[in-house]
């Protein structure tokens, strides 16, 4: 592992593939999705994963955080969830007489919220804190979560009976909204290929929390010209502006565009941000931001198609 003080960009890269590789020895294809991951760990930035059951989005998030070394927790929402569930509570240490705080499943370097949607408005709003603050607040007492700090949330778009769909500010907090669909033909027969093996693989970490907190200074660090704010800017405010958007992005997803541009270039070994790094990403990190006009969403447009559209109307800097 290299040391802290001589870590630079190309170590960035050197660590990210190092870690894909890991988690890849469990995880069969979806490469993009755990870049992803990469990225929002570096911008310390939440995820929000959406999917039909049954396609290791569990498996992926923990394995994740075994290749990075950092701690893991999950929490499985139910409609009876407590927001004490997730922050923790203050119990009765009889032995010591007096009330102890006993902390809760975020108190973790990455936590699973597992159908996040399933729960009910007030244990959605306690993460709000968590996910904004990186702290909680348990009777009156704010505690500071663990750095860095991750949620990786899962929803099921199939089975709306028993939800509660996530209000625009928890949607809001999440800086990329990732699709998961079903894997290509050959990485099916290879999923069930390694069933049959039985052979238990052992994930070794690549780095760890103290390497991480490095790696996102010097994501920080990464030059990124006027040209390229001025090319964000553009973007956003098209959206804000389409005849067939509703409600356009905020200034959030400016800033998000930014961070996760500058992780982009720094986990391909670059020390500049180009167009490309924000074109890349304008679609996870805006297709949760945006509402469709109804006679947009009447002619079967999609968030995803009219993005792609305003991608090519918005000039490109050279």
């Amino acid at each position: 592992m290299a040391e802290v003080e001589e870590l630079d960009i190309g170590v960035v890269r050197e660590i990210t593939q190092d870690v894909l590789a890991e988690v890849s020895r469990v995880i069969v294809g979806m490469g993009y999705e755990l870049q992803m991951l990469f990225i929002g760990l570096l911008t310390n930035g939440h995820i929000l994963l959406e999917g039909v059951p049954g396609l290791a989005k569990t498996v992926m998030a923990k394995t994740f955080a075994e290749a990075l070394g950092i701690s893991f927790n999950r929490i499985q929402f139910t409609p009876d969830l407590l927001p004490s569930d997730c922050t923790g509570s203050m119990v009765f240490d009889q032995s010591k007489g007096d009330f102890v705080i006993r902390k809760g499943p975020l108190f973790a370097n990455i936590v699973l919220a597992d159908e996040i949607n399933r729960t009910a408005p007030k244990t959605q709003a306690a993460l709000l804190e968590a996910m904004g603050e990186k702290q909680v607040t348990i009777e009156g007492q704010t505690y500071t979560l663990e750095k860095p700090f991750q949620v990786v949330a899962t929803q099921n778009p199939i089975e709306q009976e028993g939800t509660y769909p996530l209000p625009e500010a928890q949607l809001d907090r999440f800086i990329f909204k990732l699709w998961l669909d079903y894997p290509p033909e050959d990485d099916e027969i290879e999923i069930m290929a390694r069933q049959l093996s039985g052979v238990a693989i052992q994930i070794e970490p690549i780095t760890n929390a103290e390497e991480i907190i490095e790696l996102q200074h010097l994501v920080d660090a990464v030059y990124m010209d006027h040209i390229i704010l001025e090319y964000i800017k553009n973007i956003v405010f098209k959206t804000r502006n389409d005849p067939q958007i509703g409600i356009g992005a905020g200034p959030r997803a400016s800033l998000n565009l930014m961070k996760t541009a500058k992780a982009r270039a720094a986990i391909l070994g670059r020390d500049y941000v180009t167009p490309d790094d924000v074109k890349e990403l304008c679609v996870p990190i805006l297709n949760h931001r945006l509402a469709l006009k109804p006679e947009a969403e009447l002619e079967g447009l999609t968030t995803t198609a009219v993005i792609n559209r305003i991608l090519s109307d918005v000039e490109v800097p050279m």
